[in-house]
């Protein structure tokens, strides 16, 4: 294959926009949320529910991640992806007429299972259709138009609210996920799962099911501690939560098993240190260095800047050594990582500079590792094994986030029912973001490649 063949060339033209634009309008309206949550609380008289907008979403995109992976397996990808449309434009049109809380978030229930569901089938659709060269362009390209958003989202997001009303937001996502679903679902429909498994998924099913109730229970019980109700249930949670973890997961993540395993388990780390670090470095530039809201996401939009510009250079690095740089990137992504993070951790104590620069050493890291470890699970994908690869990375993505942010939540809650400073205990939660990574490098150490084959195992 000619190595000047383009993700944008005749043959992958229309599924390649309509991947982009799906991914951007799932990441649009998933950071654009966090702008009008307050609006959405205030106007709806529902103040006293105002985290499960975010939970209700966390915990159906579980499910839809981890039930429509084992389904594409069975039945390919065309099907669970248009369920997986409708659910989601069903939740936004329900969350735009919504009157009451009740309503809104359960239709953040179905935009959580839409977007979960939808994200693995793009996934798959780049396993399949893609050959290996092309995939760390497709995946910088996702990684980019996922990024994006948070360039633009939150401020776009606002100005919609300020001027027109919160609702809005949500009828304006609705024209990029039609056109999106018109320019890649013909594509869809033409692929085919090799050697489809016929094993039932209802197992997967309810252990998706059991999985989501228990990280309910443990993120409920994050938010009550230090409180007896709250360790409770975060223990009930933990215990809920471990055999679909170990059910779920290939075989030995949490172990760091050599190979798939640990690609994932590092991956999971990697991305929720970043999400985390994102979300606390926002509190600590407000409550410690009195920044206003639009200029403290300014600065951690810088890291989503350098995330776009060090994805797109990936997919030529990549091209250049045929794949067999792969491990290291993800290796040297990881370390700057670190090295960013590191720097982060200590906002409360440095100056806005220096903040600055760790974003930006952190966007480096993971526009890295991010769009090549995808390739990399998609080159160790065994046959009729796509959608549950798929569905690996997207839990990654969206699972670990949610946990780690409520982690560090209730560090800076407890710190301060401590009468600990607000600034120790944004560090405590940074500190949180740090350890992860540096378990993400010893994980990332587990992988090897086949220089000669160039595959990786």
């Amino acid at each position: 294959m000619s190595s000047t063949q383009s993700i944008f060339g005749t043959k992958y033209l229309a599924l390649s926009i309509g991947i982009i634009l799906a991914v951007m309008a799932v990441g649009f309206e998933g950071l654009a949320v966090t702008t009008i949550a307050p609006a959405i609380a205030n106007d709806l008289e529902g103040i006293s529910l105002y985290g499960w907008i975010f939970s209700a979403y966390l915990l159906a995109q579980i499910i839809g991640t981890l039930v429509v992976g084992r389904l594409i397996d069975r039945k390919g990808p065309a099907l669970p992806f248009s369920v997986a449309i409708v659910l989601f434009v069903i939740g936004l049109i329900t969350a735009a007429v919504a009157t009451d809380m009740i309503v809104l978030i359960s239709s953040r229930a179905l935009q959580g299972f839409g977007a979960g569901a939808m994200m693995t089938c793009v996934y798959t659709a780049i396993s399949l259709s893609y050959p290996d060269e092309l995939r760390p362009k497709i995946l910088g390209a996702f990684g980019t138009a996922y990024v994006l958003p948070s360039m633009i989202g939150p401020y776009v997001a606002g100005v919609i609210s300020q001027q027109f009303s919160w609702r809005f937001v949500f009828w304006g996502v609705l024209p990029f996920l039609l056109l999106a679903t018109f320019l890649s679902l013909p594509v869809f429909r033409k692929l085919q799962i090799p050697n489809v498994q016929k094993a039932s998924g209802a197992g997967a099913t309810w252990l998706s099911i059991l999985l989501a109730l228990g990280t309910g229970l443990f993120l409920s019980g994050l938010g009550m501690l230090p409180r007896t109700l709250g360790i409770v249930l975060v223990l009930v949670g933990l215990v809920l939560m471990a055999q679909p973890l170990r059910k779920l997961l290939p075989g030995g993540t949490l172990r760091f098993r050599r190979g798939l395993p640990s690609l994932i388990a590092s991956r999971g780390l990697f991305f929720a240190a970043y999400v985390s670090t994102q979300n606390f470095l926002v509190l600590a530039l407000t409550e410690t260095k009195g920044l206003t809201a639009d200029l403290a996401g300014l600065i951690v939009a810088s890291a989503a800047l350098s995330w776009c510009v060090v994805s797109y250079l990936q997919s030529y690095w990549d091209a250049g050594d045929q794949g067999r740089g792969r491990n290291k990137r993800i290796r040297i992504g990881v370390f700057l990582m670190i090295i960013g993070i590191g720097i982060v951790v200590w906002v409360p104590g440095i100056n806005i500079a220096l903040s600055i620069i760790g974003q930006m050493i952190t966007g480096i890291g993971i526009g890295l590792a991010h769009p090549t470890s995808g390739a990399v699970a998609f080159a160790n994908a065994k046959e009729g094994e796509s959608g549950q690869v798929s569905a690996n990375l997207q839990f990654a993505d969206s699972f670990t986030p949610g946990i780690v942010i409520g982690i560090g939540g209730a560090i800076i809650a407890v710190g301060q029912a401590s009468g600990l400073l607000m600034e120790g205990g944004i560090s405590g939660a940074m500190l949180l973001n740090l350890v992860l990574i540096v378990l993400s490098l010893l994980a990332s150490t587990r992988l090897k490649i086949n220089v000669k084959e160039g595959k990786h195992t």
